[in-house]
């Protein structure tokens, strides 16, 4: 069966977070000929390694992120903004709103609303008023309206409160792509606080597991979206 070519545009609120929660989605879109993207806010550098130049990891951070996005035949963003100190006000929410606008996703990820990280709870709401505002005419920019049909959020340890797994994708298609790519994200395999690399892959062989399928990622969506629609024949 053919599959129907998405472009997929994921926002995490520092490099990386999308790679690791949504990467596979991501890769699985590349490979059945889609277009896969990714926005980060900040760019993460307060994670640096001890004795790291914070200027100097941040700008390792953004080539890391371009080269993920290289292998999957793909395009990264990365915002300005200050890791830790990324601010609730408008000039994100349509910075956010022009570069969807600018992909015409399909399908828009990002966190879900409940997190223990400052940026990850920020970055949902964010996302949620952009998508809002890049689907809405009156809201004049330099690009036309676009509406993403698709909101998920994504599966994130750091996100784990009240986190429920309504949709799970089958990402078997792009497993093998997302474990080569997500090796150019230094702290994805090197980190000594928290094993990544072997977490996502266990969890994205887990979610396959429960979804019999060889690997899938799970998202939340939006309540109003929680609608199932069936004839009587599907029963």
């Amino acid at each position: 069966m053919e599959h129907k070519k998405h472009t997929v545009l994921a926002i995490g609120a520092h490099v990386g977070d999308a790679e690791l929660t949504s990467g596979a989605l991501l890769a699985a879109c590349a490979v059945q000929g889609g277009r896969a993207v990714t926005l980060a806010l900040t760019a993460g550098e307060k994670g640096a390694p001890a004795g790291a130049d914070i200027a100097c990891y941040r700008r390792e951070k953004v080539e890391q992120a371009r080269a993920f996005a290289r292998e999957l035949g793909g395009e990264a963003f990365v915002l300005d903004y200050e890791d830790g100190l990324l601010p609730d006000n408008e000039e994100v929410r349509f910075a956010v709103c022009d570069i969807i606008r600018r992909v015409k996703p399909d399908i828009l990820v990002t966190h879900h609303e409940k997190s223990m990280h400052k940026d990850h709870a920020l970055c949902h709401k964010i996302v949620a008023d952009a998508w809002f505002y890049a689907a809405i005419g009156g809201f004049q920019r330099e690009l036309p309206k676009h509406f993403a049909p698709h909101l998920y959020f994504a599966e994130n340890w750091e996100d784990a409160q009240d986190f429920q797994p309504l949709v799970y994708l089958d990402v078997t298609d792009g497993y093998q792509l997302w474990e080569k790519a997500i090796d150019h994200h230094w702290f994805a395999v090197h980190s000594t606080s928290f094993p990544y690399k072997e977490y996502y892959s266990h969890l994205k062989r887990l979610r396959g597991i429960q979804g019999r399928k060889g690997y899938c990622e799970c998202f939340m969506i939006p309540p109003e979206q929680c609608k199932w629609v069936k004839s009587l024949e599907e029963i």
